[in-house]
């Protein structure tokens, strides 16, 4: 029998299937993984060395969906905008994956890429090395809040007999309303870039 022209496994065929997991049940394991793809166990280490790594593939695949903006921007803005609304769209699809990302060190460089145009953004703007890394994980800490908000139910909160009057009217005013997660995430976004371009500058 004639050998076949592609190997069955490699890096991204392990990242897709364990990233399908991810999703439905939000945790993965090896033994799992390789049933999914009808391998052995000892099979997915001639392409990953571990847990960790596949878990950074995973990431990667996941920001390897952010387009970066091309040649220069309006302003610093609109660069952390378009750069921050894409980051929301690719987890907002993942929000199952969060979690398991930010216990584990971020090294993959498709990803990293993404951080290295946001502190150039930042430093497009005047911010010191400190205050870029502050505002990174600010933008960063608000798009992975959304996306996990981008899928929650969508009763998010259920007012009961204690609820103040306040909060039921603000559930009755705010669940309803069409792409009620996107509208929000677009509006502190705004509160977000307007709060940072007022910061003083070190």
């Amino acid at each position: 029998m004639a050998r076949p022209s592609k190997p069955k496994l490699n890096t991204d065929v392990i990242a897709k299937a364990a990233l399908t997991l991810v999703d439905k049940h939000g945790e993965f394991t090896l033994p799992q993984l390789a049933k999914a793809l009808s391998v052995s166990a000892s099979s997915l280490y001639n392409h990953v060395q571990g847990k960790d790594e596949i878990v950074e593939l995973m990431r990667g695949r996941a920001m390897s969906a952010i387009e970066l903006p091309q040649g220069e921007s309006e302003s610093w803005q609109q660069t952390v905008c378009l750069i921050a609304t894409a980051y929301w769209n690719s987890y907002s699809k993942h929000p199952r994956l969060i979690p398991l990302l930010t216990s584990h060190t971020v090294r993959d460089r498709t990803t990293l890429r993404v951080y290295d145009a946001l502190a150039e953004a930042f430093a497009q703007a005047g911010f010191g090395a400190a205050q870029r890394l502050q505002a990174i994980t600010i933008v960063d800490s608000f798009v992975l809040g959304s996306a996990l908000d981008a899928a929650a139910p969508q009763l998010v909160w259920e007012a009961d007999d204690t609820s103040s009057q306040q909060f039921k009217e603000a559930l009755d005013a705010g669940l309803p309303m069409e792409q009620r997660a996107e509208v929000t995430f677009t509006l502190g976004l705004d509160v977000i870039l307007d709060g940072l371009s007022s910061i003083p500058r070190s």
